[in-house]
């Protein structure tokens, strides 16, 4: 496997000058998704939910809805969009007859997937501002972090991508892997009401030592065991980044 090289952000910028030429179509999605989450479980719900230790409901699922959206952008753009432009496209059998070769391609993939989490992350930050949810001054630290996990979420998206014989396998993804995510990581319920077997495999789930960082960065405290978290995270990231690179590299070089 060879490495990627500073052309992979010519791939970044290619997919970057399509997004602004598109951002229009996307970005309501981005926005009112979440915002209905919001709103729902955490002004609706909320009422009916007594935390612990008194906490709002809606103050413990905002650093949750933060991170996880951002990890639904990643695997929608790294997952059907890297399929489409791979597969229906073509287009990255036309840039690899360019200086650029596939490492450079699908670490631009990459990248690109992480600067969408870094996008999303921070719109919806924003709108988690609007609903007077932002306290610490930690959580200027949230866009930055949500690029390092974006890195995470693309390569394991990518890595999907690169076995990936159509379409219809994004749906098993989508089903079997990123929803259950969603629902068994902390975002809607602390991790300690599940059973404890639960709690063992949840931390096997990419997304909840991202929900412990983020919700770390919201409270504004932090302990040794968060940096073992980053650890995890960048651990992960290692491994499918180069999971992405060597199995696309045998799928666009057959």
């Amino acid at each position: 496997m060879r490495m990627f090289s500073w052309r992979s952000f010519r791939m970044w910028q290619r997919n970057r000058d399509v997004f602004l030429r598109l951002w229009h179509s996307e970005a309501p999605g981005t926005i009112v998704e979440p915002l209905i989450i919001l709103v729902a479980m955490g002004l609706g719900l909320g009422a009916y939910v007594t935390l612990t230790d008194n906490q709002d409901y809606i103050e413990f699922i905002v650093p949750g809805i933060v991170c996880s959206y951002a990890m639904f952008s990643v695997f929608g753009e790294c997952t059907y969009g890297t399929f489409f432009r791979m597969e229906e496209r073509k287009t990255f059998d036309a840039i690899i007859a360019t200086p650029l070769n596939v490492e450079d391609v699908i670490a631009g993939e990459i990248f690109w997937g992480a600067t969408r989490s870094l996008m999303t992350g921070s719109v919806i930050l924003v709108v988690a501002l609007a609903f007077q949810q932002v306290d610490s001054w930690w959580t200027l630290l949230v866009p930055f972090l949500s690029f390092y996990h974006g890195v995470m979420f693309a390569s394991i998206a990518v890595f999907f991508t690169s076995v990936a014989p159509s379409f219809y396998t994004f749906n098993h993804v989508f089903t079997l892997f990123v929803t259950p995510m969603f629902f068994l990581s902390g975002v809607f319920f602390p991790l300690s009401d599940f059973p404890q077997v639960v709690q063992n495999l949840s931390w096997i789930a990419p997304l909840t030592p991202v929900v412990h960082l983020t919700r770390a960065l919201f409270e504004g405290e932090f302990h040794l065991i968060h940096l073992v978290v980053a650890g995890y995270i960048l651990l992960v990231t290692i491994v499918f980044f180069a999971l992405a690179l060597f199995i696309m590299r045998r799928r666009l070089t057959v």
